[in-house]
């Protein structure tokens, strides 16, 4: 009896947490995404990037080579939305420069396993960034994400950003979970800059309209639900 009880709970809180998903899809296609929605501009060198990267035919050698070198471009863009404060500095001919320079620490969160494909990139950008991880996967039954596995930095919610990164962001379910985990620890939306290869419409609307402070660096648009094929080609597998 009490197994049948817990057992018809969770049939239900699936089927209101489906439901509530499906309502953030009204009106993506007709409202303007957000303001806080950053797509790389698509320079010669990001279109030959992402022609190398998208070829059926490019070797695994080639792909992880331009991956990396596109992500540290995504890492780049993410970083500029993160908050600076004025320094001065002199320089090696006995001048003063005055510049910029984080107010805080930057971590990263590793959404796995797409998001490990980063990893390169990042310690390109950041080599001493400290970093967490996440594992999220869709329940085969339900569809609904899951949490699996949690690690994140000591003192997360006093960082002055964090960069949470994943390969591919398509219907927006693991995305606005991890969102949550981060926002749960204590770190504010606006503190927080999630970094993606390519990323549908669908889920970047679910994601802002849930999140609006958030701030989401996309290097290409692809189809809503597209199938997760980028972490397959990185890791051959």
């Amino acid at each position: 009896m009490v197994t049948q009880y817990i057992e018809r709970k969770l049939v239900e809180k699936s089927t209101h947490h489906r439901a509530a998903l499906k309502s953030l899809e009204l009106g993506y296609d007709v409202e303007p995404l957000s303001h806080r929605v950053i797509i790389l501009k698509e320079t010669p060198q990001i279109k030959g990037m992402n022609t190398l990267i998208q070829d059926i035919d490019t070797s695994s050698e080639d792909f992880r080579f331009y991956f990396d070198r596109f992500a540290c471009l995504l890492i780049e863009q993410a970083l500029n939305n993160v908050h600076f404060k004025e320094r001065t500095v002199e320089t090696p001919e006995g001048h003063t420069y005055r510049g910029l320079t984080a107010k805080g620490e930057v971590s990263a969160v590793v959404v796995l396993r797409g998001g490990a494909a980063f990893e390169t990139g990042l310690k390109r950008v950041i080599p001493d960034c400290r970093t967490g991880r996440l594992l999220i996967q869709s329940n085969v039954r339900t569809g609904e994400p899951e949490l699996h596995y949690l690690k994140l930095p000591r003192d997360i919610e006093a960082h002055e950003s964090v960069l949470l990164l994943d390969a591919q962001m398509s219907s927006g379910g693991s995305a606005l979970m991890a969102v949550q985990v981060l926002v749960d620890h204590g770190v504010p939306q606006d503190r927080i800059v999630v970094a993606t290869y390519s990323s549908g419409k669908v889920g970047l609307h679910r994601l802002t309209k849930v999140f609006p402070e958030i701030t989401v660096v996309v290097g290409n648009f692809a189809n809503d639900f597209e199938d997760r094929w980028v972490e397959k080609r990185y890791f051959r597998c």
